[in-house]
């Protein structure tokens, strides 16, 4: 599916290679297969273990509220999330966006979601019975639910995002930051940042982090769908401390090719969300370029002796994947 919208648009194989564009086979051959120690997946699959090894390797995280992991514990829920004003309730293995939610407040039993529908303690107890059961996980299966502190996003991304905290992706390849995009919420996505349940991907210059390209359902938009804020004027803060971070990825895993979601938060600053062993191709999209030729730049490098630091690999990345004014 990802292929043929790319040859609608682009009209051709031969000019499909001439953007660079990776395909799911590709990327899953060449770089996921190749570069991917399956051994080191367990530590991005569990977003519980990848908030544990990313806190040991000193990088901020949303705060861990408590974890659900039996049946007989699902209704511990409410008193543990009696003192949080908002949460955020994840499958540990879930994918994609699926399973989680969110509540902005909660009162007398009654929980708000962003939109500003409400739900009772009986529909958050069946949420969480489903999470357990694997319905929203990796092979389905049985799992446990993260319940986390939900993130308070900085001012300056008002109007970029609807109902939902926007994240940062940024493709790490063995270590160096290679394409990076926004990802927005809308209504259409239910506030979650998920392209495919039509989110906005906003493709960001790798050097700077300002806006170069957005689209939505994979065309390219101007203007948020919901709020009708220019995306062009986007321009992330604290980009450096982002690349920086995406990039020590590579030694919280291992990984050669992974992709990374972070936030902004408004008191917290950058923190780590998510981390992606197999992350999709629709930054590309986003970006309207292809992949492949920064994936060979790098891979051209070798593997010296003497790796360079985190600091290093994005001073390199900056330098040689900037977006042309």
């Amino acid at each position: 599916m990802f292929l043929s919208r790319l040859v609608e648009r682009y009209t051709s194989p031969y000019r499909l290679r001439h953007k660079g564009i990776m395909g799911m086979n590709q990327r899953n051959h060449s770089y996921i297969g190749r570069y991917n120690d399956r051994s080191k997946y367990p530590l991005v699959d569990d977003k519980l273990k990848t908030k544990i090894i990313a806190e040991e390797a000193g990088a901020t995280v949303p705060k861990l509220i408590g974890v659900i992991r039996h049946q007989a514990d699902v209704g511990k829920i409410h008193n543990m999330v009696k003192e949080w004003p908002g949460f955020v309730i994840k499958p540990a293995q879930g994918s994609g966006g699926k399973g989680i939610l969110v509540v902005i407040s909660h009162k007398d039993g009654v929980y708000t979601k962003p939109s500003g529908a409400t739900i009772n303690q009986e529909d958050v107890e069946r949420h969480i019975s489903n999470a357990l059961a694997g319905l929203f996980s990796l092979g389905g299966k049985n799992d446990v639910a993260v319940v986390e502190n939900l993130i308070k996003f900085d001012d300056c991304f008002d109007g970029f995002s609807y109902e939902g905290v926007p994240d940062v992706r940024i493709i790490v390849f063995k270590g160096y930051p290679v394409m990076a995009m926004m990802r927005c919420s809308t209504s259409a996505s239910d506030g979650k940042a998920n392209l495919h349940q039509g989110a906005v991907g906003v493709g960001l210059d790798i050097a700077t982090g300002r806006a170069i390209r957005a689209v939505q359902f994979d065309r390219p938009i101007k203007l948020h769908p919901d709020t009708d804020k220019d995306l062009m004027t986007l321009q992330v803060p604290h980009w450096e401390k982002l690349l920086v971070l995406a990039s020590s990825a590579w030694e919280m895993t291992g990984l050669g090719y992974m992709g990374t979601d972070m936030v902004l938060d408004k008191e917290e600053g950058p923190m780590v969300l998510e981390l992606n062993a197999r992350p999709g191709l629709a930054i590309q999209i986003a970006n309207g370029a292809g992949l492949l030729p920064r994936l060979r730049h790098i891979e051209a490098l070798g593997m010296p002796a003497d790796y360079p630091k985190p600091e290093e690999r994005v001073a390199y990345a900056v330098k040689h994947f900037a977006t042309p004014l």
